[in-house]
């Protein structure tokens, strides 16, 4: 009786996202699922982000957490609209909470919306929310062990972001296993190793969104 109803909640949320997927199309704006636990950098991501793409692209930030607005409050503090998702104890967002938010924004100005999932490496992975593609944060800190751990979450993503890579000298973190336990889930996958704190890696990591906007215009266009 479980699988059956989780069998209906995923379908009735696949539906959902689907519609969802629909009316980013036509309003042409690319959609990024953005997970990773907690703490490991997705808001210091997202805020490099902003500051340095919301000249080039306009941005718009679905903030997802359990409780509190915080990370809504950093986002809005760079001048990006911003709307916060509360799931009260929820362990991820789903295409249902994306759609009941969307009249919020102004969809016909925006070229991005970045959805910042709730902080877990389980059940985000399992929930599509009208998404372009998945981005999975993993740091430095978290340890190396966590692909092999929580594949689906990888297996998943279109880019792995390393983040906190300034931090490998004080770690036991095996760069090099991580990256190969990575591509072992999903081959060709892109891997981009970023520190937020140095700036290493981040001009990559943005040219990689800029690039998958312009693929999307352009298959629009067509």
């Amino acid at each position: 009786m479980q699988i059956k109803v989780m069998t209906s909640i995923l379908e009735r949320n696949d539906q959902i996202s689907a519609a969802l997927q629909e009316r980013f199309e036509k309003a042409g704006i690319f959609v990024l699922n953005l997970l990773g636990s907690p703490g490991c950098g997705k808001t210091s991501l997202l805020e490099k982000t902003i500051h340095a793409l919301k000249d080039t692209l306009s941005i718009a930030v679905i903030e997802g957490d359990l409780f509190t607005a915080k990370d809504a409050e950093r986002i809005e503090q760079h001048g990006v609209p911003v709307v916060q998702i509360n799931t009260a104890g929820g362990c991820h967002l789903d295409a249902n909470m994306i759609d009941g938010v969307l009249d919020c924004l102004d969809l016909d100005t925006l070229d991005v919306i970045v959805i910042e999932n709730v902080g877990n490496l389980v059940c985000p992975a399992e929930f599509n929310i009208g998404e372009d593609c998945k981005v999975t944060v993993l740091s430095i800190t978290e340890g190396d062990d966590k692909p092999l751990k929580y594949p689906l979450i990888f297996k998943q993503a279109s880019a792995v972001i390393l983040n906190k890579i300034d931090l490998l000298p004080y770690t036991n973190f095996d760069l090099k296993a991580a990256e190969k336990d990575i591509t072992s889930i999903h081959p060709g996958i892109t891997l981009l190793p970023v520190s937020c704190q140095t700036g290493t890696g981040l001009e990559t990591w943005f040219n990689w969104l800029i690039e998958q906007v312009q693929i999307k215009k352009g298959k629009e266009s067509k």
